[in-house]
């Protein structure tokens, strides 16, 4: 196959399932689930080609030529433009094989759940959307597709879109979303405005056009981190992601470890060669990251529902990663993390669906317990995702997480609140485990729990290959090559796994003789910090405040003036000339005689 080719069929071939899906898909649920499947299946194995190839690829086409439209003083083209280099090879890789696993996890999953055919459609729409942000080589053409994710997540998360949760949580994503997606325009705009491109592969020769002003530099810097904000759910724009998993539980999965959340990742490490300039911009992106990072771990510690302990997990694992490019001499240590983080939280969310099918659709661990006998497999690989989201060594997430936090070194406030996150994690990890599988069941949804079909088990144990082993440097050095060695104490290779122990420790102390409710309450945490209803309340005083504004303008002044007055003034002259109709000839003709003489007055009066 031509390799110009391929790139245009792996984007292309979700969207046109998608749209075959809508057509014809409705009549069979297997031709729905099969042309989905194919799309990523096929993406799945061209972009393992490509990436085996090793090669770069640049193909565009002219979408704008204001050139061709104005004139050469015009000067200005947008193309669609598709770039592969190493970092795109490994992004494809990642995509379109964990879409391919939930995609196929999702037979056994949606078999019995309404709107199949749509869900698949979706879904196919979503991997579209995702592919167009790691395959664009320009900033217009990712900030279209960026907003096509948008889309798409607020059809998937809302898909049981009968229950107002599940509308009110795409309504949130989506909204929220907007408010990081404009700071991302104004950085587009500023960056094309200084330096006259939109190609990546441009921007960092043109960055020289700032002609040395450092704070433009970090505000363009910053604009455009803002996207990742809203997209990776960094604070204080994380309040969607947990709410998000309203949504069926493979698109929690896919949502968390390939696509939606990852773009904003990805999108940083695409722009590193700039930001690397700016040592503010990657100050704030720092202290956003590593804030994310510790503040999620406190709020996951006191969750209930099984998703949105890893909801919370993921929140903080994205500050890991979003710290990991600010501190990293190369955006290869955060994007390492990114990928050992796919592997194991889609194991994590598909292992959680196949609990929650399980139960018979119960999310309270507290209603849970004994499973480990019930679902041999699904405990197995949980541990094995759980394991490696702690950073237990020998697991891949430690070989990634470790490496964040040594780099974090140089920088003591942020490597100490990453460093606090290893223990934060260890302890809501190791609960969510205890409480769910072992001990006695606390239900009788518990004591009948079952495992899932083989087709969702197979991919589990495919998936548990990769969480174990993606951190050794057989795997890891084919993706982001030999990656920089850390200035960092020898005695953290030694304190990183303690704190990690020292958390496993301490939870099963607590949690030991499986309790029967939760013995630590900390409302604070349980509460979210009280960050969600700070917003709930912020919200709700805009919006009467608006409302009240509202509707004094529309009853006194458009209604009361506008409509009203004018009506009023209108019968109040009728009611006046009424009485000059008197149906008298004589008194007609005094008023017309009256009437001449004043004109004549006013055209003859000096």
């Amino acid at each position: 196959m031509n390799p110009q080719t391929a790139p245009w069929i792996i984007l292309f071939l979700p969207l046109v399932a998608a749209a075959a899906i809508l057509f014809f898909g409705g009549r069979s649920k297997p031709l729905s689930a099969g042309l989905a499947i194919l799309s990523a299946a096929v993406g799945c194995v061209l972009s393992w080609m490509i990436f085996l190839a090793g090669k770069d690829i640049a193909v565009s086409v002219d979408w704008i030529n204001f050139t061709r439209i104005i004139g050469p003083d015009a000067n200005f083209t947008i193309p669609i433009g598709l770039q592969i280099d190493a970092l795109c090879r490994s992004m494809l890789v990642i995509v379109t094989t964990i879409a391919t696993i939930v995609f196929v996890y999702s037979i056994g999953y949606m078999a019995k759940e309404e709107g199949y055919s749509r869900y698949f459609a979706g879904l196919a729409l979503f991997l579209f959307s995702m592919l167009g942000i790691v395959l664009a080589d320009n900033f217009l053409m990712m900030f279209i597709f960026w907003e096509l994710v948008g889309v798409s997540s607020y059809i998937l998360i809302g898909h049981y879109y009968g229950r107002a949760s599940a509308g009110d949580a795409a309504k949130q994503a989506f909204i929220v979303n907007r408010i990081g997606d404009f700071g991302f325009m104004l950085g587009i705009l500023l960056f094309w405005s200084v330096t006259g491109t939109l190609l990546f592969s441009e921007l960092p020769d043109r960055v020289a056009a700032f002609q040395g002003s450092s704070f433009w530099l970090a505000v363009a810097g910053v604009c455009v981190f803002c996207g990742t904000v809203g997209k990776s759910a960094q604070f204080p724009l994380h309040v969607w992601l947990p709410n998000s998993m309203e949504g069926p539980t493979p698109v929690s999965s896919l949502l968390h470890a390939a696509t939606m959340v990852a773009a904003g990742v990805y999108l940083l490490a695409r722009i590193f060669p700039v930001l690397e300039g700016s040592p503010d911009a990657l100050t704030v992106v720092g202290w956003i990251g590593a804030i994310t990072c510790f503040g999620a771990g406190l709020m996951g510690l006191q969750q209930n529902d099984i998703k949105r302990i890893l909801a919370y997990s993921t929140i903080s694992q994205l500050g890991y990663m979003v710290v990991g490019i600010a501190v990293g001499t190369s955006a290869g240590v955060g994007m390492f993390h990114l990928f050992t983080h796919a592997w194991f939280k889609c194991l994590l969310f598909l292992c959680s669906g196949s609990v929650i099918l399980g139960m018979h659709h119960e999310q309270d661990i507290w209603k849970m317990g004994g499973l480990a006998k019930k679902m041999p497999i699904t405990f197995l690989a949980m541990a094995i995702g759980g394991f490696a989201l702690m950073g237990c060594p020998g697991f891949s997430g430690g070989f990634s997480k470790d490496l964040i936090i040594e780099f974090a070194w140089k920088n003591q406030p942020l490597f100490w609140l990453t460093f606090g996150g290893v223990f934060l994690t260890a302890i809501y990890t190791t609960r969510m485990l205890v409480v769910t599988f072992l001990g006695a069941p606390r239900s009788d949804a518990a004591k009948h729990a079952h495992e899932s079909p083989a087709v969702m088990i197979i991919p589990l144990i495919l998936l548990s290959i990769p969480a174990l082993l993606a951190g050794y440097s057989f795997i890891e050095e084919p993706f982001f090559g030999k990656l920089p060695e850390p200035e960092a104490p020898p005695w953290l290779h030694f304190g990183i796994p303690a704190v990690f122990v020292a958390g496993l420790a301490l939870t099963l102390f607590i949690y030991r003789g499986a309790p029967k409710k939760d013995p630590i309450l900390i409302p604070l945490f349980a509460n979210r910090l009280y960050i969600d209803d700070l917003y709930a309340k912020l919200v709700r005083t805009v919006q009467d405040g608006t409302a009240k504004v509202a509707g004094f303008v529309d009853r006194w002044i458009i209604d009361g003036v506008g409509v009203n007055g004018s009506a009023k003034l209108t019968w109040a002259f009728g009611f006046a000339l009424r009485f000059l109709q008197i149906g008298n000839i004589q008194a007609y003709a005094f008023f017309f005689g009256a009437g001449v003489i004043a004109l004549l007055y006013i055209l003859i009066a000096p």
